[in-house]
């Protein structure tokens, strides 16, 4: 089983937001923590900069937490390769303009190689409608889709 994990932008912020009333977003919250403060270290953990620029958008209070769980982490390129795939998975997979970081965020976890892409992004992101063809998309590009996932999924990996 692999250890490369790239994390994509839901994490940090779920990670740091403030506790939620709402039931659902507040476990996802709790999940977040979880893996991140007890199963994060069996991992290496990867980001692009396209998390580091989502990350700075918003309350600036809420900015600084988010760059403060993911300064040090290790920042992928984005290569001709990943932009190419990012573009064939929004041509061929339904997913609106606006998805257009999320394609990147597959593209960059795809091209350099990660075992795990994990996120919260379960709209465009972590769809089951769109696994089959994500993969279908990788291979190709002769690159190995990451495997993604949540973090509940990730627990006990």
């Amino acid at each position: 089983m692999g250890n490369t994990v790239y994390v994509e932008t839901t994490i940090p912020s779920y990670l740091t937001s403030r506790p939620s009333r709402d039931l659902i977003v507040a476990a996802h919250q709790e999940m977040v923590r979880e893996w991140w403060d007890r199963k994060r270290g069996r991992f290496e953990v990867f980001i692009s900069q396209f998390v580091l620029d989502e990350a700075s958008v918003g309350d600036p209070e809420a900015v600084a937490r988010r760059l403060q769980v993911l300064a040090g982490l290790p920042v992928l390129d984005v290569t001709d390769a990943g932009r190419a795939l990012a573009k064939a998975l929004l041509s061929q997979i339904p997913l609106p303009n606006r998805a257009a970081t999320d394609a990147l965020h597959i593209a960059v976890a795809a091209t350099n190689g990660m075992d795990y892409l994990l996120t919260l992004n379960c709209a465009h992101i972590a769809n089951a409608k769109y696994r089959s063809r994500i993969e279908s998309l990788c291979e190709d590009h002769e690159v190995k889709a990451p495997i993604i996932c949540t973090p509940e999924e990730l627990m006990d990996a």
